[in-house]
């Protein structure tokens, strides 16, 4: 391989390192995921810009699709927290259920304070 040719790989490499899957959300150099408790995600992320919260509740189903026991439902806190990092770079939004993040989504362009 060519010295530049070389050079050419290693930024691709460090970049695709640095960047964050769609999935997950980087906040100082750490990587929060499914699975992450809320805890973490505010001890690396901050704040988030804006929570909305609902409760929900999720029946017992088998496999095949048929609820088990329809009388029993288990309670569910879901919420979801909007991060905003500015008009250079995507938001995102996580969804957390009884505190634990079950999703991680980008939405479109952040905006600054004067939008």
């Amino acid at each position: 391989m060519k010295p530049s040719a070389l050079g050419v790989v290693a930024v691709a490499a460090v970049a695709s390192l640095l960047s964050a899957p769609a999935h997950a959300l980087r906040c100082n150099h750490k990587l929060i995921t499914v699975g992450d408790r809320s805890a973490r995600l505010l001890h690396y992320c901050g704040k988030p810009y804006a929570v909305q919260t609902r409760p929900a509740s999720v029946a017992l189903v088998a496999n095949f699709g048929q609820v088990l026991f329809p009388s029993f439902a288990e309670g569910l806190l879901i919420e979801e927290w909007t991060y905003n990092f500015g008009p250079n770079r995507l938001m995102r939004v996580v969804w957390l259920e009884n505190g634990i993040v079950a999703r991680i989504e980008q939405a479109g362009y952040g905006f600054g304070p004067d939008e």
